[in-house]
């Protein structure tokens, strides 16, 4: 059974939803984030998704942008991102590890090389945010062969008709995008995207992970209670910002937020 596979079974089991929290590798260095990533499970983290950096990330809003920015000027590739899971797996080989980002660079290292590379650094999971299912199966096949799950995104705008092609050959989990537009701008309507939940579910048979707007512990418990997992990125990301503002070390503040919304999402139950 793979991590994501175990993770939500064992959950399931417990009546929860999945806390999942995002963060940009190397940021706001690489030091800092492997220090961040190491404390996430530890503060309430069931999966952990980690984004890598690239110039025109064109699905993420201001907040993941400017992680991003930082990222990339801390000298974060995605080499590194992957030696970065390589170090959280030193101490941690449970915890689920989702690589989150754009298809420019996976396609730029290899999709062999990545998918062996990624799957021997002890990554679980890749969602790539700009590759439409039509052009996915060299990569599929690519992760197939590492044993590594290809998370598929759904959307509002994704009909009955369209679906079936996005979920062809998702594993692991699929993602749903609970709003139009770009990561951290609007607030997701738990009653909302019940039905979307309900209808993904059935047609993928995997568990459902909800993001792109969720900010508040109370936001997320209403999530978690319709969705087999809550995604929560920009709001984590923006306390890096925050400290680094105010010189301070950000790792204490972005950790008691993601304790906040983990405890808020599995006291919810699922």
């Amino acid at each position: 059974m793979s991590r994501i596979d175990a993770c939500f079974s064992r959950l399931k089991a417990q009546r929860r939803s999945a806390f999942v929290a995002y963060v940009m590798a190397g940021d706001p260095d690489p030091a800092a984030s492997l220090q961040i990533i190491k404390a996430l499970p530890g503060a309430g983290a069931d999966i952990i998704e980690l984004g890598f950096p690239f110039s025109d990330p064109m699905a993420d809003g201001p907040a993941i942008q400017l992680a991003a920015q930082r990222a990339l000027k801390a000298g974060m590739t995605l080499v590194k991102t992957l030696d970065l899971a390589r170090a959280f797996r030193v101490g941690d080989q449970t915890t689920p590890i989702v690589l989150m980002g754009y298809l420019n660079p996976v396609f730029i290292y290899g999709y062999d090389r990545f998918a062996q590379d990624a799957a021997q650094a002890g990554v679980d999971g890749l969602i790539i945010v700009d590759c439409p299912p039509e052009e996915a199966d060299p990569l599929a096949d690519a992760l197939d062969a590492a044993g590594v799950s290809l998370v598929r995104l759904a959307a509002p705008t994704t009909d009955d008709k369209r679906l079936p092609a996005v979920l062809r050959r998702a594993s692991g989990f699929v993602y749903y995008v609970s709003v139009a537009g770009v990561t951290g701008v609007k607030e997701a309507d738990a009653e909302g995207v019940r039905p979307a939940v309900e209808r993904v579910r059935k047609a993928s048979g995997l568990p459902v992970a909800v993001g792109f707007g969720v900010k508040t512990p109370e936001r997320a418990a209403a999530v978690a209670r319709v969705a087999d997992a809550v995604v929560v990125g920009s709001v984590l990301v923006e306390e890096i910002a925050g400290a680094l503002a105010s010189g301070a070390d950000p790792a204490p503040p972005l950790l008691a937020a993601a304790a906040r919304l983990a405890d808020a999402v599995h006291a919810a139950g699922g």
